[in-house]
């Protein structure tokens, strides 16, 4: 019952968010005009959509055999999808902050000569390339880690298969020493059991090939 329940939860909520975006957005002939609340009503609007979606799933989950692989599944798309979300918002909050920071500087610019307004364009100007530029180098740092760590790994992954490979062929020495040990005792036992034989033989021999006493002589 749980279930059903909490579906209908988030789906009256996903229809609310919806009916917001609607709201919020310029009614145009044509394609509808994107705004940044209809832009974060819609973002709103997916998330939920997809937690319901992934409430159910979790709730399923608990119906199969392999319950914690399949949790830990839901789990990895979840959190890639709401990261992806995150990486929306976060774009749609800098295009905010730089739509807000381009009009106060047009109203700064309105205020101000021409000379003043040429010097503060190169300077607008050379702010938005520092700021691409950073965006760039945190980019390429956030890149070289990716590819720093993904080399460690096959390094660590190399590393851990040479000891496995050491180990095996160090068992696999110790088992044939082992075994030749084992062979060389089985061959001594068998030395020894043979010259047991060889020596009892030899006695034997001797005792038949040795000559009778005389007999007594007979009394006259």
């Amino acid at each position: 019952m749980r279930q059903p329940f909490l579906i209908f939860l988030l789906s009256s909520c996903l229809m609310t968010v919806q009916a917001q975006s609607v709201e919020t957005s310029t009614p145009m002939v044509g394609a509808p005009v994107v705004t940044p609340e209809g832009e974060r009503a819609r973002i709103a609007g997916e998330r939920a959509r997809l937690e319901a979606g992934y409430a159910a799933e979790n709730t399923q989950c608990y119906r199969k055999f392999q319950v914690t692989n399949c949790l830990e599944e839901v789990k990895v798309r979840r959190r890639e999808a709401m990261a992806d979300l995150r990486r929306q918002e976060i774009s749609l909050n800098e295009q905010d902050r730089r739509a807000k920071a381009a009009e106060q500087l047009q109203k700064t610019e309105d205020k101000v000569s021409p000379a003043k307004q040429q010097a503060e364009a190169d300077r607008r100007a050379a702010a938005v390339r520092d700021f691409e530029s950073r965006l760039d180098r945190e980019k390429q740092g956030k890149l070289d880690r990716q590819i720093k760590q993904s080399g460690e790994k096959a390094k660590g992954d190399a590393s851990a298969r040479r000891v496995t490979d050491a180990q095996d062929k160090a068992a696999a020495r110790a088992g044939k020493q082992a075994a030749a040990a084992e062979e060389a005792k089985k061959f001594a036992a068998r030395q020894v059991k043979a010259k047991e034989r060889q020596d009892r033989n030899e006695r034997e021999m001797l005792s038949r090939s040795k000559p009778g006493a005389n007999p007594l002589p007979v009394p006259p």
